[in-house]
């Protein structure tokens, strides 16, 4: 699913924030605004909607997408920490290249680290008062137009810190 077909050449960002949240199950989006397993994404290019998986204890965390040959591309896994912090993401025995879009308490993206190198031991910094860190396949940040300044939309926001809540 990486490619949306040979006729999507010229995808703009807008038009490939639309292939992503149609393959991810937009078509539920009404029903499911905010759910355990999907993850939204919106900026100035609109809307992408990611369905996830969540690592949110230090063993889930710590395991991470090790040892995975293949990610959907409208996947990803969402990690959780119970407090903003400093954070610090590695490659080691990871399979597939990754994006990170690192952010703080309020779901505001504060870095997107693009293509991470499978088993690259060099630390990748979130940089401080991360509490939420988004891995999807690599270039779909770029590809999506997720930069610095969006918005994630997920349950594990709290309601009244977050800048786009759940309804």
């Amino acid at each position: 699913m990486g490619s949306s077909g040979s006729a999507s050449r010229g995808l703009t960002a807008v038009s490939a924030f639309a292939v992503c949240a149609l393959l991810a199950g937009s078509a539920g989006q009404a029903q499911a605004a905010c759910a355990p397993e999907t993850l939204d994404l919106r900026g100035p290019a609109g809307v992408a909607r990611f369905h996830v998986e969540i690592a949110d204890t230090g063993a889930e965390r710590n395991r991470g997408l090790m040892f995975r040959e293949t990610l959907p591309s409208a996947a990803g896994m969402l990690f959780v920490y119970d407090t903003p912090q400093d954070v610090s993401f590695w490659m080691k025995n990871t399979l597939i290249s990754l994006d990170m879009i690192f952010a703080d308490a309020t779901g505001t993206v504060r870095r997107v680290h693009e293509a991470a190198v499978p088993g690259d031991l060099t630390p990748i910094p979130g940089g401080a008062d991360i509490q939420y860190v988004l891995e999807i396949n690599a270039g779909m940040a770029k590809r999506l137009g997720i930069a610095e300044g969006a918005q994630m939309r997920h349950p594990a926001i709290a309601a009244e810190k977050a800048a786009w809540p759940c309804d």
